[in-house]
């Protein structure tokens, strides 16, 4: 560490987020690399360092030879203040470098909240955000992750996209990217070249033209480049890489414990979820591979907790022996395993007694929806009899908190829906007065509703979010119907709901709003105490632009939308079907037992 750097971190809260030299981090001698890649996860240490996915990107492309990659995550305030105050560039947290002087810079993109970061940290690093401000010697920009599956607000920002998963793709750019320095190609040849790549969207490759009411009217692909771009798949998941040597952090994290992928993608068919529709198809890895994998990672970690994580970890087929082979080794060592994301129709008392055979934590279960109707209607396909006979299983094993989670403002919602939550948690603790449970306890149930956002590549991409307004009557409603001394309401922000809706489901002309929004003092937006709608509409507006226009407003099924440049693998006329289904109330069988024709396991092929 420089001098300069040890002076700054005097001044700042959480110096451990800037010094990097954790246990199992990746140093490379320079002399031998060729290609440096800085990986820019856009928030802060404790939620990039918790996320699998920067993990097993950092794993795969220190595994190039010849290719160093380097951690870099947004500093908080105080930091950001110390560094523009002394002139400290962006730098990675392995060397020290300035990411100015890398040749990569690739972000992962999880949430549309953290857009403002990426302009922040470009500019941070000494490097013109905007890519057609920047000289030919600048590095490349690229992007990933699920925000992706809409990359239209940042196209100003990005040179390039990467759709889909990017353990294959990052080598097949990596190598273009080197035959074109070896032969001296400017950037333009590259991105030529590299558009050519599945999975790759180069915005610069694409036409976009409007209608006079601001709708799109075409996206016109140039020289050859393909129309949509197709996500790209790991076919394979036992032979892919997953990270057993995992960083130990140097501060505290959000989720600080070993993490195992058991599948990705998932049969469930939730109309609201683009993570579980653009995650299509459900591929899983081995239970005997998953046992190794956990009993390495926390062998090189330390780690005293063990979390099973996939989008919905009780559908894993072998989780009944998964759990039995990692506690064998774990429950000796005092090591507890936790399922962060279980269903509430299939939770059992097996599984139960396997989970807590070293200690409890607390269990959360998402019915999304306090009326069947509309869970119905989101083809949630969990039942009030699921949920209550899951809290009685709970409650007797000798679990005192449950957690809760539901949106509102989903298509159709009524007020005879949202008061339904209220009937629905006031069960569950008359579940745990009828149980066999220690009384003198207690019991605590946490309800939680967040805003619905309708969300690129889903059966409900088409429909209106509901107004900030609406969402506080809906919030007050639901408050008065839920008074109980044993049921604590939290619900989120609806300004942050409707801020990110704008941006999911925004076109080009969205960057120019970031870029205003960043201007006006915006970034970290995903957290509460820094983000500011004012600075928001007042961007909105500089620019001519209206929030509603991309967050209330339904979009005509046969309407042109931004996102249509790239594709999820699920079929058009399929996420319409899904909608018609939503509207009438019928669901759609899981994967298991019926395939409804998604499209999705074409890739498979």
């Amino acid at each position: 560490m420089n001098l300069q750097l040890e002076r700054l971190l005097k001044n700042v809260q959480r110096p451990g987020r800037y010094v990097g030299g954790e246990f199992n981090q990746v140093i490379k001698d320079k002399a031998g690399v060729d290609v440096r890649v800085a990986f820019c996860f856009p928030d802060t240490y404790e939620i990039g360092m918790s996320n699998l996915g920067l993990r097993i990107m950092y794993g795969v492309i220190n595994d190039i030879g010849g290719v160093w990659c380097e951690r870099v995550f947004a500093p908080w305030i105080d930091m950001e203040e110390q560094m523009r105050g002394s002139g400290v560039e962006l730098y990675g947290l392995e060397s020290g470098d300035p990411i100015r002087e890398f040749d990569i810079i690739a972000f992962s993109l999880g949430y549309e909240l953290s857009y403002t970061n990426v302009i922040n940290m470009l500019d941070l690093a000494g490097i013109e955000p905007r890519a057609s401000d920047r000289p030919l010697s600048a590095p490349l920009v690229i992007a990933g992750g699920v925000c992706c599956y809409n990359p239209e607000p940042l196209s100003d920002f990005i040179d390039l996209f990467v759709i889909g998963e990017g353990e294959e793709v990052i080598g097949e750019i990596v190598s273009v990217f080197r035959d074109g320095k070896s032969a001296g190609s400017g950037k333009s040849e590259f991105l030529k070249a590299v558009s050519k790549i599945g999975g790759v969207y180069v915005p610069l490759s694409y036409d976009i033209g409007y209608n006079n009411d601001g709708t799109l009217c075409n996206i016109t692909p140039l020289d050859g480049a393909a129309m949509p771009v197709e996500k790209r798949v790991i076919k394979d998941l036992d032979n892919s890489y997953f990270p057993v040597g995992t960083i130990v952090p140097s501060t505290e994290l959000v989720h600080d414990r070993v993490v195992l992928e058991l599948f990705r993608g998932c049969v469930r068919g939730c109309r609201f979820c683009q993570a579980g529709n653009a995650g299509r198809p459900l591929r899983s890895r081995s239970c005997e591979i998953l046992i190794q994998q956990g009993i390495k990672a926390l062998k090189s970690s330390g780690y005293d907790e063990l979390a099973l994580l996939s989008l919905s970890t009780s559908d894993y087929e072998q989780l009944f022996d998964l759990c039995d082979g990692l506690l064998d080794w774990c429950e000796p060592r005092r090591i507890s395993l936790s399922l962060p994301s279980l269903r509430a129709d299939n939770f059992s008392i097996e599984l139960m007694e396997r989970i807590q055979k070293v200690r409890k934590s607390g269990l959360t279960f998402a019915p999304e929806a306090g009326s069947q109707r509309l869970r119905d209607v989101i083809n949630k396909n969990v039942t009030e009899n699921d949920l209550l006979e899951t809290c009685r299983i709970v409650f007797e094993g000798g679990w005192s908190s449950v957690k809760l989670y539901f949106m509102l403002g989903l298509p159709t919602e009524t007020d005879e829906d949202v008061v339904a939550i209220a009937d629905l948690s006031r069960s569950v603790l008359n579940t745990w007065k009828l149980s066999g449970s220690n009384k003198k306890r207690g019991v605590r149930i946490t309800v939680s509703t967040s805003c619905f956002v309708p969300k690129p590549h889903t059966p409900f991409q088409w429909e209106a979010q509901i107004t900030m307004d609406e969402y506080r009557r809906r919030v007050d409603l639901l408050r008065d119907a839920l008074r109980a001394k044993a049921i604590t309401y939290n619900w989120h922000s609806p300004e942050q709901g409707f801020i990110e809706a704008s941006l999911a489901r925004g076109d080009r002309r969205m960057g120019k709003v970031i870029e205003v929004a960043w201007q006006h003092g915006a970034r970290l937006d995903s957290w509460s105490e820094c983000f500011s709608l004012e600075k928001w509409l007042a961007a909105f507006e500089k620019c001519g632009l209206d929030a509603g226009f991309y967050a209330l407003r339904e979009r005509e099924a046969d309407e042109l939308l931004p996102w249509s440049v790239v594709t999820a693998g699920m079929g058009h006329e399929f996420l319409l079907q899904e909608r018609e289904a939503s509207r009438d109330g019928r669901v759609t069988p899981d994967c298991r037992e019926l395939c409804s024709g998604c499209g999705a396991c074409k890739v498979l092929k």
